[in-house]
């Protein structure tokens, strides 16, 4: 099970100090929406540059204009970026289409999907490499969330990460759901020893 950890932080240079920090505990670096916002594809190609080998995935979070996205993206470094799977299929494929030519993966998100099991049922034929699952997990969310990943996975044939708030108290049953990677932000950027927060998880994907 791969580890992916969430930098969505404002500051770029503070991230990269994180970043710096956690790197021997992380399979992929996400440079998170809000730091692609503030510092648009400088972001990307500073942390190419620093992370020569590390596997970099930009949430872009593409509903329209593929193209160019992804052709900014892919001259900036980047290995993986997002689509929403709520936006329109013709806009998913072209996304892949064009990622496609630059050796670049596409996560399609199911967060705004109108029917996620749907999303994940055509998502391979539309070119994807693999699917987020992301709703938070709790004790009161915990039936639903399970119902719709179950409903998610009976219709996947594409590897399966799950974005939940993912924290010491519910990693268990997380990683009891075998996805092919745990998307995990703040519980260890926000943590007193990000180094630390980062091997404790990373530990427990890398057994799983």
């Amino acid at each position: 099970m791969k580890l992916q950890i969430a930098l969505d932080l404002i500051n770029l240079q503070e991230a990269l100090d994180i970043a710096k920090q956690i790197e021997p505990y992380c399979d992929i670096f996400e440079i998170g929406t809000d730091l692609l916002y503030a510092h648009g594809v400088e972001a990307v190609k500073q942390f190419r540059a620093t992370f020569e080998k590390k596997k970099l995935l930009v949430d872009t979070k593409i509903i329209d204009k593929a193209e160019p996205i992804v052709e900014f993206m892919a001259h900036a470094g980047a290995d993986w970026l997002t689509v929403m799977g709520g936006t329109r299929n013709e806009v998913i494929h072209s996304v892949c289409k064009e990622a496609s030519k630059y050796n670049m993966k596409v996560l399609i998100d199911l967060l705004d999907a109108a029917s996620p099991a749907q999303t994940a049922l055509e998502a391979k034929n539309l070119g994807a490499d693999a699917l987020l699952f992301h709703q938070p997990y709790n004790e009161e969310t915990a039936l639903l969330f399970l119902d719709q990943w179950q409903m998610v996975k009976s219709n996947a044939s594409l590897p399966l990460f799950i974005s939940a708030h993912i924290d010491r108290e519910t990693i268990a049953p997380i990683v009891g759901l075998n996805p092919h990677a745990i998307v995990i932000g703040r519980s260890i950027v926000q943590a007193e020893e990000p180094a630390k927060e980062a091997a404790f998880y990373y530990e427990i994907a890398s057994r799983n």
